[in-house]
């Protein structure tokens, strides 16, 4: 990530006051900048998109929307500044390292327990209007689409780098997509996080079964996320094939339906 230009730090500083480093963040590809911000006023943790119509600024006008309901188990929202060029936020800075998913990991039970607590939040009203559709496509038949959606605020971001663990506190962070669906997406969503990091597809479900939501989900909907997951991964695994994760993805998705016996063929 190149940092932007002077016009930049002009921007922030009626938020920041005088800026005296900005450190880029090795988390958080999909924004212009993620970066740590030291300043008179701060620090400040600022996720800034180039000030476009479209879906990747649309994001981080979702994500400033659902932070007072998510706090906090995210860092708050402190500020925003926007001009013709940029959109940004400004974080508070949390100190904490990235969960660790693989097998033994003394993380993984406190994983099963912030998942929980990302379940039990209630769905604030701004997220009505965000039903989770993004698997729809890779369904078998709007049957199975339907079986997607539920009434429980999706964090739709489950991966080691937006679970931060500090001295006793965990954080869900980058709530860059929230979706209103149903409850066990986001523990499916570890499953694949899991056979990932080198657990057999039978120990991530064993993991996945301490979240309330997956224990008391239907099995059917469960099959059909597999299988709808397994579609959309390998066809963007083969469209972006310099994208090494998408390929890992593809192939703890295909570990997963061949544990349930799931037949994803088509689409």
């Amino acid at each position: 990530m190149s940092l932007p230009g002077p016009d930049f730090v002009t921007l922030l500083r009626q938020h920041t006051g005088e800026v005296t480093g900005i450190h880029p963040s090795g988390t958080g590809h999909s924004s212009d900048v993620t970066a740590l911000v030291e300043c008179e006023k701060g620090p400040f943790f600022v996720k800034a998109f180039r000030n476009r119509p479209g879906g990747r600024r649309d994001s981080l006008v979702r994500e400033e929307l659902i932070n007072p309901h998510v706090v906090p188990l995210s860092p708050a929202v402190l500020w925003r500044a926007e001009d013709e060029a940029w959109l940004a936020i400004g974080f508070e800075v949390i100190k904490g390292r990235p969960a660790d998913f693989t097998p033994g990991s003394p993380d993984l039970p406190k994983v099963i327990d912030l998942l929980n607590r990302i379940g039990a939040l209630p769905l604030p009203e701004v997220a009505r209007d965000w039903p989770e559709t993004r698997w729809n496509r890779y369904a078998a038949d709007e049957a199975e689409a339907a079986l997607f959606q539920g009434e429980s605020l999706l964090h739709t971001d489950i991966n080691e780098s937006n679970l931060m663990f500090g001295t006793g506190r965990t954080w869900a962070v980058d709530w860059a997509w929230p979706t209103r669906g149903a409850g066990f997406i986001d523990a499916a969503l570890l499953v694949f996080q899991l056979i990932g990091a080198g657990h057999t597809a039978e120990a991530a479900e064993t993991l996945a079964a301490g979240c309330t939501a997956w224990a008391e989900a239907d099995p059917r909907a469960i099959d059909a996320f597999a299988a709808a997951s397994r579609r959309m991964y390998r066809r963007r695994a083969d469209r972006y094939p310099d994208e090494s994760w998408l390929e890992a993805m593809a192939g703890a998705a295909l570990r997963w339906t061949e544990h349930r016996k799931v037949v994803a063929n088509g689409h």
